[in-house]
């Protein structure tokens, strides 16, 4: 799906995403991806939500951010909520859907100008 959406230069906007890939700007990646507002981590090493783990978990913790979004890929799926810890003793907020979901709400808490974090799962 393709999407469109007017904020200022110089941040990274979702602007399309399918089942295997999301276009940050004009880049599009088909791997995990870590997005934020100026910043991008294109090296998040879970590829599936059976691969997310304490360590990948503890590198989102570490983020500038007041809230994740966390995209699992097609089908919303839930991981084991103790690896969340390291985020509820920073008092980050969590939200876990599909990655579908998740740009789309990454979009529109940037354009309110929200501390936001995008985690995708991409595929």
């Amino acid at each position: 799906m393709k999407l469109h959406y007017s904020v200022q230069d110089g941040l990274n906007i979702i602007k399309a995403y399918t089942h295997d890939s999301v276009t940050i700007n004009d880049d599009t990646f088909t791997q995990s991806i870590i997005v934020q507002a100026t910043a991008m981590n294109t090296n998040w090493a879970p590829q599936t939500i059976e691969q997310l783990d304490a360590a990948s978990i503890e590198a989102l913790a570490e983020l500038d951010t007041e809230i994740i979004l966390l995209g699992t890929g097609q089908q919303q799926r839930f991981p084991d909520r103790r690896l969340f810890i390291p985020l509820y003793e920073r008092k980050i907020g969590i939200e876990i859907m599909d990655t579908p979901a998740a740009c789309r709400t990454y979009n529109i808490l940037l354009e309110e100008e929200r501390a936001v974090t995008a985690a995708l799962l991409i595929g």
